[in-house]
């Protein structure tokens, strides 16, 4: 008999595969799904279903029956050069549109009560993010909407879907909002990796009294989240009473030029940093976490610093193992 069971859809992906081994270090039997293996290590799950759910048949295959808890991660993502440059847009709304309708469908016809759903930071209007030190993302401020993307306002109708699915069908639907995570076996390169990562990359690269290239002016603001308080966050809200939408982030926002000075001192490298045209996002963004810890009773709090090694030594290795 298998105890306490738990579905990962996105479970090849950066945030999915840590989830997964958080989910069976507590003991849990877990079935992840995903359009491919996890990149960097093999996946923890007990069983890994190699499919594509934005297909009905496949989304009816991996939910068979009940599970005790359901993480619905699975989206068409990436950073800045992904899903800001337009390019991409009709492929991100499909795409991840159709996997969240077939993934809600069919839990609900297999009387799964419950699925946590990971929506971004990136719902939030960019009306409000126009000064980069003071930007206001409280969670109550996303309405009127006006997200700066494609990829926001996906995750911003796919919200009002869990959402409405707990009000039209008794479903306990959790809601998260994601900011900028970040950590080892994540994206580094290739185009969707986010800012933390493709710094890292940069400045590992780079010889000492060299440049680094910085899109934009480097004076926008963000927060980023190391993966492992992201976990924490999640599992936290999914088993909570609270159905959010919340915050899961930091709030420790520092601009990307200081996030270069920060990789560079841990490299212990000095970089000239040179500004090239590029696309950036909002001028400002920071996880406002007074909710989070007013329902939940708990805020992440590990430094950025911290996190940052840990991601810069592991993509030093990822190069290393490159070049051998």
């Amino acid at each position: 008999m298998r105890g306490k069971t738990a579905l990962v859809c996105g479970a090849g992906g950066f945030i999915g595969s840590h989830l997964v081994q958080r989910l069976k270090h507590e003991g849990l039997w877990v079935r992840g799904v995903d359009l491919k293996f996890p990149d960097y290590e093999e996946s923890a799950a007990d069983e890994f279903v190699i499919g594509d759910l934005r297909s009905q048949s496949v989304c009816e295959q991996v939910i068979d029956g009940r599970f005790d808890e359901v993480y619905q991660l699975a989206a068409d993502m990436g950073g800045a050069g992904y899903i800001f440059t337009g390019e991409h847009d009709a492929d991100i709304i499909h795409n991840s549109a159709t996997i969240n309708l077939n993934v809600a469908g069919f839990s609900r016809l297999r009387h799964i009560d419950r699925i946590f759903y990971s929506s971004s930071a990136c719902i939030y209007p960019a009306y409000n993010q126009e000064d980069p030190d003071n930007p206001n993302c409280r969670e109550s401020s996303a309405y009127p909407a006006a997200p700066d993307s494609e990829y926001g306002w996906e995750k911003l109708i796919s919200e009002r879907l869990f959402l409405a699915y707990n009000r039209n069908h008794g479903m306990t639907n959790r809601i998260a909002r994601y900011h900028n995570i970040f950590g080892p076996c994540g994206s580094w390169e290739g185009g969707k990796e986010k800012a933390p990562a493709a710094i890292c990359r940069k400045v590992a690269m780079a010889s000492s009294g060299g440049e680094i290239e910085i899109w934009g002016d480097g004076l926008q603001t963000r927060s980023f989240l190391y993966v492992d308080e992201c976990i924490e966050g999640t599992t936290r809200l999914t088993r909570s009473d609270f159905q959010g939408p919340v915050n899961i982030g930091s709030d420790e926002m520092v601009s990307i030029n200081t996030l270069v000075d920060m990789v560079c001192d841990i490299a212990g490298k000095r970089l000239h940093k040179r500004h090239i045209p590029g696309p950036t996002g909002v001028r400002g963004r920071n996880s406002d976490n007074r909710l989070i810890e007013e329902k939940l009773g708990w805020r992440p709090s590990q430094s950025l610093t911290i996190g940052l090694e840990k991601t810069y030594e592991w993509i030093e290795r990822q190069l290393m193992r490159k070049a051998a």
